[in-house]
Formats: structure tokens, C-alpha cells, sequence
């Protein structure tokens, strides 16, 4: 057996509770410290896991002539706990809550179990490098014998239906295996040799029966293909032998985080596809689930392969920094709807129009004027990753706008190498001198890498976009560039004055007892010219009474109006406000063309 041995036991369904058993075989004779990671690769927020430990007990491991003897634990912190020296051979166990349905952390009820090895295996601090095992039992009521278990570690002894022994290198790869247990659909498809399996919980009865299984199976198929071919185009092969795609539906969610050889993602039941649909009127909810298996299949390479240096290792007791998270994601942002199109899972029309929404939701954000993306990417932990009420006028989304630069240069090396050229030839390099030999990506390494594909001729073009629009605050000019260089036609969206109004006002807001009350208020709208802010409960508009109903309404009935009066309430006191009603709203884009490449 490996030196480092865990078991997961799923033992209080009703109550959410896993109990988990640590056994170290040789504990560092100076005092073993274990600990439970803070935060889970690919979600930069300090979550602190420990805080759903209920009970950890520590005992020497049972001999057949000794009894198990108790052994005290001392807390060093929130996450850290030490062992007694030269104890010897021991064993730690855990009672660990379970209810988050999210993909990062860990969930059990009487209907399915899951969990990311992060949110329940202790780690053994100067043992992580050691191969470890990984033991998972059957729910004790017999009713759920036939739960089986769905995950891509390495299986040594298990029986029918996936309970047993499992093997990992080390704690890295542990906890880089996402594990979900219960009944599932099964959807099967092979690419270019290499088995790709999705399994679905969450469905009910007459749902499993009208599930498409095929169009899932024909779509992923083609996606993964795209995928495939773009790191490596002439002899198309995964770097993996298996590939997992778990999915959670529920009524409400939307997620996936990225793992080596899976993927977890969250998505409501009705943007799967079913045989009661119009194959020919797609969903766009089924195209955003597909956008999302694309964008975490892509992190396959970019993101687990091709991989920041800063983290390797991760660690994972303290915030990781890096300002390349708009590569990391914002390029895997451009590509995932790009392989759509590719892949013909979508129109080149629909391509379009949702490379326009992603455009306009950046221009709509004041905060894009004041946050590199570069910043954002550094400052994800503290800032993207904890939203607030003035989040829209203080952060810009690497997700988003780094997406607008992967198009943007994109754009310009095509137009420079007269079509030679394109960014797929820079996510192959990267791909083949990082990637493939594990080597970090650092801050340079773009730079490098761009070099060699385009020459030094480029050189001059990328430092200048690279100081505007990554380490600057520009707008990306797509509006220039979309015309010259692609042939795409960009239009001012003609949005009606009801629409122009809402953009001008600035705000957001949610229903709220039949108030309209504000979550945001944006830099240079008319709502914060009146002295408005978030939280406040909007009453009325020029004496018209305002609910998130009636807005649109009122909003029409101004057209001739020179003033606004906006009359709202903040902490229970009464305001009033008049300002000049002036149409100013940023711009925003429609995109046109045939062709898309």
C-alpha cells in the first residue's frame, strides 16, 4: 500500500455528512502536520475547506496485538493541525459537512454524492509527492446499492459498479480527479481514438426518457474534434486516454471548473437537448451548455497543460498570483465559441451575435476604463472573485475583454502575415514548448512565442497592443478592425429610445416587494447624477409609478420629457432628484457577414 492511504465513506445521507479516514504509514518523526487546502485550482478565492470539518481524530493505526490508541492533535490555524512526534504508523478521521452544489467543493443527499478531493483530503505537508491512494465505499443503506462511482483516477481494485481501491502519483493528482457517486445517463463517443464519456444526474424519470442522447453524443463529438485538431492539426491525438464530463443539472446554476482528464460542470435541466425539440430551431440555452462543455474541454490544454508558472506548484495554502489569467481564460473565452461555429453546432450568424454580446457587456462596464486586464487577472482573488455593488465601475472581466484581445490579435496577424498566420499557430507553439514538455508559462513567455510564429517584423505591432490593451485600459478597436481585416460589417445596434434610456440610466436592479431596488449604479449614468446609489428602492419616475414591470412602460412615456424626477427611498427616508434627461450611453455593436472563418 502507498505510504499516504485515504477512504471516503458517504455515511449520513440525511444529514450531508462524508467521513473520511487519513492513514500516514511513516509520519515525519519531528511532529506531522497535515492540512486542508484553503482553495481549489481554477477558482481563485481563498474558500477555507476546513471550515466544514465537524470532527478530526487522530489515532495510532491498528495492530493485530495492540489496540487503537487516541493520539492529541495540535492546531496550528485555520487549516494546519500537528501530530505528536515519533508516533509511528497513524491514522486521522474526519466527519466532513457536504451541501454545496456547486463544481468546487463537495455534495451528498439520498439522491447523489460528489466531491472534489480538496474539500475532503487532508494533505500531508512534505509526503505530497508521494503516490497516495484513495479507498471509496458504498452508502451503507442497501436501498442505494447501485449508486456507482463516475471519475478518471487510475482504478486498482474496484467491483461493478466503481467502489474500491484507486491509485494517484501524488496529492496534485489527487486532487485533480473530481469523484461523483449516485445514478447517472450515460453518453458515449470516441475521438480520434480516445474515449469521451458524459454522465448526467439530476434528471428526472421523463426527462432520462427524452433525453437526446445521440445529438449530445454527435455535438460533443464534433467539439472535441475541433478541439483536438487545433493543438495538434496533422495527427490529431488528446493528451489524455479518457475523458469525463460530469454533469449536475438543477433548477437554477450555471458552471464547470477544469480538471486534466474531467471536467464538473452545473447547468439548469432545460438547456440540455431533448427529443421533443426542434432539431432544426436550436435552443440558445443548449448552445450556451455547449459553449460551456467547449470552454472546459479547451482547459484540457490551456490551463492544466499549458500552464502559469507561477502555479507549479500550486500551492494551495496561500493565494497563487499571476497576471496572465486573461490568457489562460480569455483566450479559452475567444476559442469556445469559435469551435462552435467550427464544429457547425452553430450558425457563423449566431457566432456573431454572440461575439457582439460579449463585446457590448464590456463596453457597458465602466470599470474596464480604470483596470488593465492584466491587473484584473492579479487582483482575481480579491476582486473578480468577491462581486459587489461596484464591481461593474471598478473591475473589467479578463474572461471577457481578454476574450477581445484573443480576437484582436487574431485579427492583426492575419492581416499581417496576409493570412499565414493566425492565433491558431500561436496556441500550437505554446501547446509544443510548454505544454507537451511541462514547462511554465511566465510573463515573457508570450512574447517569445509570438516572435517565433510571426518574426521580429511583428514585434512592434504586439508590444503596442500589448501596452494598450493587456497592460493599458484601451478599448479593443474591433470596430476598425472587424471591416478592414475580417469583411465583418459592425453597425451602432438600434436599440429604440426605451433601450438607449436603460443603457443612459446605468443601473441594475432586482424586484424587491414591488420596489425597484438597485444592486449597481454606473459610473456616469444618469441614476448616479441624481445622487442615486445601490440598495435604494426606486418609487417613481416623473410621478409614474416604477416596478420592474412597469419600467419599460414608463420609460416609453418620456420620449418628450427635457427632466427626469426620479423619486426613491434609501434606509426608509424619502429623496428626490431632477436632472436633464440626456441620452449619453456607451456604444454598442451588431455584426454582419458570411463569412467566418
Amino acid at each position: 500500500m502507498p505510504a499516504v492511504q485515504y477512504t471516503v465513506w458517504p455515511d449520513d445521507l440525511h444529514g450531508h455528512r462524508f467521513t473520511v479516514k487519513l492513514v500516514i504509514e511513516k509520519p515525519d518523526p519531528a511532529g506531522q502536520i497535515i492540512a486542508m487546502p484553503t482553495w481549489i485550482p481554477g477558482s481563485y478565492l481563498i474558500r477555507d475547506f476546513s471550515k466544514q470539518i465537524e470532527t478530526i481524530t487522530a489515532f495510532t493505526s491498528v495492530k493485530k496485538t495492540e489496540l487503537r490508541k487516541l493520539i492529541p492533535l495540535e492546531r496550528l490555524d485555520n487549516d494546519r493541525w500537528r501530530l505528536p512526534k515519533n508516533i509511528g504508523s497513524c491514522e486521522i478521521i474526519t466527519t466532513v459537512y457536504a451541501f454545496d452544489q456547486s463544481v468546487r467543493t463537495a455534495y451528498l443527499d439520498q439522491n447523489r454524492g460528489f466531491f472534489n478531493p480538496t474539500s475532503l483530503c487532508l494533505g500531508v505537508q512534505g509526503q505530497a509527492h508521494l503516490p497516495c491512494s484513495l479507498a471509496i465505499a458504498p452508502p451503507a443503506d442497501q436501498a442505494l446499492a447501485q449508486w456507482d462511482v463516475q471519475c478518471t483516477l487510475t482504478p486498482v481494485k474496484t467491483d461493478s459498479n466503481g467502489f474500491g481501491f484507486y491509485l494517484a502519483k501524488n496529492y496534485d493528482d489527487l486532487i485533480d480527479h473530481p469523484i461523483a457517486l449516485g445514478h447517472f445517463d450515460v453518453i458515449e463517443w470516441e475521438v480520434f481514438g480516445t474515449n469521451h464519456t458524459m454522465v448526467i444526474q439530476g434528471l428526472s424519470s421523463e426527462q432520462s426518457e427524452l433525453l437526446n442522447k445521440k445529438r449530445l453524443a454527435d455535438d460533443l463529438r464534433n467539439i472535441c474534434a475541433e478541439t483536438i485538431r487545433l493543438f495538434e492539426p496533422h495527427k490529431p491525438k488528446a493528451p489524455f486516454s479518457r475523458y469525463l464530463f460530469i454533469v449536475n443539472t438543477a433548477l437554477e446554476g450555471y458552471g464547470g471548473l477544469e480538471h486534466r482528464s474531467s471536467t464538473v460542470l452545473l447547468c439548469k435541466r432545460d438547456q440540455l437537448p431533448y427529443l421533443d425539440h426542434d432539431p432544426k430551431k436550436p435552443k440558445k440555452s443548449y448552445e450556451e451548455f455547449l459553449g460551456l462543455c467547449s470552454h472546459e474541454y479547451i482547459h484540457a490544454w490551456l490551463v492544466k497543460r499549458i500552464e502559469a508558472k507561477a502555479f507549479q506548484p500550486y500551492d494551495l495554502g496561500q493565494r497563487n498570483y499571476t497576471r496572465l489569467l486573461w490568457l489562460f481564460e480569455g483566450f479559452t473565452s475567444y476559442y469556445d465559441d469559435l469551435q462552435l461555429v467550427r464544429s457547425k453546432c452553430i450558425s457563423e450568424k449566431r457566432y456573431l451575435e454572440l461575439l457582439a454580446n460579449t463585446w457590448n457587456s464590456v463596453l457597458r462596464n465602466p470599470g474596464r476604463l480604470k483596470q488593465s486586464v492584466a491587473d484584473s487577472s492579479f487582483d482575481a482573488w480579491t476582486k473578480y472573485y468577491q462581486i459587489d455593488e461596484n464591481t461593474p465601475n471598478a473591475v473589467v472581466s479578463y474572461y471577457a475583454k481578454g476574450s477581445l484581445i484573443a480576437l484582436g490579435l487574431d485579427l492583426l496577424m492575419r492581416h499581417h502575415s496576409m493570412g499565414k498566420y493566425s492565433l491558431d499557430d500561436v496556441m500550437r507553439s505554446l501547446w509544443k514548448e510548454h505544454g507537451k514538455k511541462d514547462v511554465g508559462v511566465n510573463q515573457y513567455a508570450l512574447d517569445i512565442t509570438i516572435t517565433s510564429v510571426m518574426g521580429p517584423s511583428f514585434n512592434k505591432t504586439w508590444h503596442t497592443f500589448k501596452k494598450n490593451y493587456i497592460e493599458g485600459t484601451l478599448d479593443v478597436p474591433l470596430q476598425l478592425w472587424l471591416p478592414q481585416i475580417a469583411g465583418i460589417e459592425v453597425a451602432q445596434k438600434q436599440s429604440g429610445f426605451v433601450e438607449e434610456l436603460k443603457l443612459a440610466l446605468g443601473i441594475r436592479f432586482t424586484e424587491s416587494g414591488g420596489w425597484l431596488k438597485l444592486s449597481h449604479v454606473l459610473d456616469g449614468g444618469l441614476a448616479q447624477q441624481a445622487g442615486l446609489a445601490p440598495n435604494d428602492l426606486i418609487s417613481s419616475i416623473n410621478s409614474q409609478r416604477v416596478t420592474g414591470q412597469r419600467l419599460d412602460q414608463v420609460l416609453a412615456s418620456l420620449q418628450k420629457a427635457k427632466h427626469l424626477t426620479i423619486q426613491y427611498f434609501r434606509q426608509d427616508q424619502g429623496y428626490q432628484a431632477n436632472i436633464p434627461l440626456k441620452l449619453i450611453a456607451p456604444p454598442q455593436y451588431e455584426l454582419r457577414t458570411s463569412n467566418v472563418s
